[in-house]
């Protein structure tokens, strides 16, 4: 600013303004400014998940159509893959090993499928879920959404698989003796409650995949791994019969085995009460609570990071 007299133009000094001396937040809270991509609070966030729902939805449906897309058989690999590998499973398990134990072929055999079908469910959210970040970010660093939006979508993915996987499912119990009855009710109930758990599973390795993403290499041994120890393809009190009690109880209490123990017993007439744990149902909502919960929590916290570095 300057000032003209008969002398010559006079420099002077322009007003103070009043921003002067404010530390940036400050500056930030006076003018109603936000960090860009800051995260939300909890509540706030589950509201803007829950605005998403339709993109959900149609993101889950749209990646389970594109999925086989280049395949000739299409959809039908959806039932297929799971069926082949139980084929296998039971070859090698039922007939060579003798995984099959104490149970008649008509119990065996819609035990192994059901525990196959059931245990892929959790292994597809798994493997989908360390992916969801970390194999879409163009879409992460392109929009502002919430980013469990992702990981949600994909363990939905899963659900939609599996459900209609089930007509194949219900198809074996029935050709092998285990018709519809009241028991078949908690079959809702128990997809319910795993379903909870993992979208549970697929946030918590959604965010360390986002961090770490040569955790998709290392997945699929870890979940191989779970697999055996969780009585896919043989009843886990039978066989551990002779071993120390702890040893069983263990495996049996381990999410995968309860969701599946869950569901044979529902579905299998010749699966007996015995075999499941005590207060399988408290176990089986524990697990989708605490997982659901806190893998939600967990993700949550790092939601500024995603898809930045």
């Amino acid at each position: 600013m300057s000032e003209t007299t008969h002398d010559g133009p006079v420099a002077v000094s322009a007003a103070p303004s009043p921003d002067d001396g404010l530390a940036p937040a400050e500056l930030a809270a006076k003018y109603g400014l936000s960090v860009s991509g800051a995260r939300p609070g909890l509540f706030e966030y589950v509201r803007q998940l829950w605005s998403r729902r339709h993109f959900i939805i149609a993101f889950s449906q749209a990646k389970l159509t594109a999925q086989y897309s280049q395949a000739k058989l299409g959809q039908v690999w959806q039932v297929a893959t799971p069926l082949l590998n139980a084929l296998v499973y039971y070859l090698i398990f039922g007939l060579i090993l003798g995984a099959n134990r104490g149970m008649e072929r008509e119990v065996y055999v819609p035990f192994l499928v059901t525990g196959v079908f059931v245990f892929t469910f959790t292994q597809s959210s798994v493997m989908a879920g360390v992916r969801a970040i970390s194999g879409n970010l163009g879409l992460v660093r392109a929009l502002h959404f919430p980013r469990a939006s992702l990981p949600v979508s994909f363990a939905l993915q899963q659900l939609q698989q599996l459900l209609f996987s089930m007509i194949v499912l219900f198809i074996v119990a029935c050709a092998f003796g285990s018709f519809p009855g009241m028991r078949w009710l908690l079959i809702v109930p128990a997809l319910v409650l795993q379903f909870l758990f993992n979208v549970g599973l697929a946030l918590i390795m959604a965010r360390a995949g986002a961090k770490t993403p040569d955790l998709a290499q290392l997945m699929p041994f870890v979940m191989r791994t779970w697999m055996y120890a969780s009585g896919v393809m043989f009843a886990i009190p039978i066989m551990l019969k002779d071993k120390p009690q702890w040893i069983a109880d263990v495996l049996q209490w381990n999410p995968a085995a309860i969701y599946m123990d869950l569901m044979r017993f529902a579905l299998i007439d010749g699966y007996p009460r015995g075999w499941l744990p005590p207060h399988v149902w408290a176990v089986a909502l524990g697990w989708a609570v605490l997982v659901a919960i806190g893998g939600f929590i967990y993700f949550w916290k790092s939601e500024e990071r995603y898809g930045r570095g």
